[in-house]
């Protein structure tokens, strides 16, 4: 049943649909079928990644066993891709359980031998690129591979993602560093072997032209971080707050820390100033002419949409100024 966005409790989040569609209408000519392989992480939400399977992404980038599992029970099973190390037995045996195509990500023998040893059959070697996170170096990733199917693990080829990059505001750094990336990527695959080449994120998904699958997440629901980088995108999550205290130069609104990811900075706030979060308010200096009362509502713009999804338990759709449908944040936790 359709309602006011008005009369929704605050703080929640609000998913423009008509934008939401925009964007991943943009995707689905950018990189039709398997050249985009989405990355859950960002929504964590089945109904969204129901969306993006109708525009033929059936293949499915996760960080989390969670969303596995749940992407799998949904149906969504065609061909998972877990982009994130693991040990633990008992999570790597959820995986074998299930009825899909699981595909885990390694980096070194422990990783190896912890996937042979739970059953696991589809890896993909992956190599650190330049980003000082998970990965192997270049020179290791064919040894890997000599490893893993020694083990009777299949190999698919190689990952890496050169998240150092994507979010560089200067193009043309942005290509640079892409393609000396993907260079490090090329050449660890030419040990490897394999049908894949998987990497890349929004950041970079109009220029990595070496890949064979693009990872990107963020694209469907857009954050001030990417809006900065002049796609064809628009911002399609908000987080919808009330204005719960008005002083003479400032106001508070009852959005904070704890509905919000803050890790590449504040928020954005149109036509006003935003001076700082706190655990549950965001304070703010009204636009000149345009003074704000208690009561009345704003929308703020996420700094960062993966870590600020994943603090919600649900998603309003909202057309206008009506809702038109609530999806579950149900890919949460891990």
């Amino acid at each position: 049943m359709s309602r006011s966005i008005h009369d929704l409790g605050t703080p929640a989040l609000l998913l423009d649909v008509d934008a939401l569609d925009h964007n991943l209408d943009v995707f689905s000519k950018a990189l039709p079928g398997p050249r985009l392989r989405p990355h859950v992480k960002a929504h964590k939400c089945t109904a969204l990644a129901q969306r993006q399977a109708e525009r033929g992404h059936r293949g499915f980038t996760c960080a989390t066993v969670r969303e596995m599992v749940g992407l799998a029970q949904a149906g969504l099973g065609d061909d998972l891709l877990l982009a994130n190390e693991v040990v633990d037995p008992v999570r790597l045996a959820q995986l074998v359980a299930l009825d899909a195509r699981v595909t885990v990500a390694v980096d070194s023998e422990a990783t190896i031998r912890a996937a042979a040893r739970a059953g696991i059959a589809e890896v993909l070697i992956d190599v650190n690129v330049g980003l000082p996170r998970c990965g192997c170096s270049v020179e290791d990733a064919g040894a890997l591979a000599e490893l893993a199917r020694g083990q009777g693990v299949s190999v698919r080829g190689v990952m890496g993602y050169e998240g150092h990059v994507v979010g560089n505001e200067d193009r043309e750094a942005r290509e640079a560093g892409c393609a000396e990336s993907m260079q490090r990527l090329l050449q660890a695959h030419a040990q490897v072997g394999g049908d894949v080449i998987s990497a890349g994120g929004t950041g970079t998904y109009d220029c990595n032209r070496w890949a064979t699958e693009i990872q990107a997440g963020s694209y469907a629901l857009m954050d001030t971080a990417y809006g900065k980088l002049g796609f064809p995108l628009r911002q399609a999550l908000f987080l919808w707050c009330t204005v719960i205290s008005v002083a003479e130069n400032y106001a508070v609104a009852d959005g904070g820390l704890k509905s919000l990811g803050m890790d590449h900075g504040n928020p954005s706030l149109p036509d006003a100033k935003l001076w700082f979060c706190s655990d549950e308010h965001v304070t703010f200096a009204p636009a000149e002419g345009a003074p704000v009362k208690v009561g009345d509502k704003l929308r703020l713009v996420p700094a960062h949409v993966d870590p600020t999804i994943a603090y919600h338990e649900q998603i309003q759709l909202v057309s206008g100024e009506t809702t038109v449908d609530t999806w579950a944040v149900d890919l949460r936790g891990w």
